[in-house]
């Protein structure tokens, strides 16, 4: 049902949240002092690869991964008119990544509204998966709504939250608030 709901959004052009601009707290993550070297990079939720292409760009070698056909598609179209290597797309589930296929390690994981949006039951799972998938010391940047924005269905994503599920395998070490949309937030985890 919620694969259908995204595959319709994504044919009618009506995906707000695929804006086409990398977001200026990740390029403040890369330009960081001192810089993160590039490694290997997992785009979670690519939708059409915006952020994926973008890490290409800064050297990273870059997985993106979503669940929606369509996404997929249109991020191997913007790919190939990009020219860039280092780059590949899948289409899976981000609660059974290995059972994708998808092997690590990754030194970076991106996530700008992936997990907000996965359901709660299926919330430890991508934990889990991406615990297995980055190495010791791999930071991890999620944005997530929270506390004011609540989407039907899905419980709101709080700090309190992210402490408690990545807690045993990340550690936290950012909050930054955000205010568009209001309640939101980005995470910065560190993988123990």
């Amino acid at each position: 049902m919620r694969r259908a709901l995204f595959e319709r959004m994504y044919r009618r052009g009506r995906t707000p949240w695929d804006t086409g601009v990398t977001p200026p707290e990740v390029y403040a993550f890369l330009d960081g002092d001192p810089p993160p070297p590039p490694g290997r990079a997992l785009d979670l939720g690519c939708g059409t690869g915006t952020n994926a292409l973008f890490l290409a760009g800064r050297g990273w070698k870059v997985v993106g991964v979503d669940f929606s056909s369509v996404a997929i598609t249109a991020a191997e179209r913007k790919l190939q008119a990009a020219g860039l290597s280092g780059v590949s797309f899948l289409r899976a589930d981000v609660t059974q990544l290995t059972e994708s296929g998808l092997r690590g390690p990754f030194d970076f994981v991106l996530d700008i509204g992936c997990f907000h949006s996965v359901p709660f039951a299926g919330r430890d799972a991508y934990v889990r998966e991406v615990a297995t998938l980055a190495r010791p010391g791999a930071a991890m940047m999620i944005f997530a709504f929270g506390a004011r924005l609540h989407l039907p269905g899905r419980p709101r994503t709080r700090e309190r939250e992210i402490r408690r599920r990545f807690g045993g395998s990340f550690e936290l070490v950012g909050v930054e608030l955000g205010t568009k949309p209001p309640g939101a937030a980005w995470f910065t985890l560190r993988r123990r």
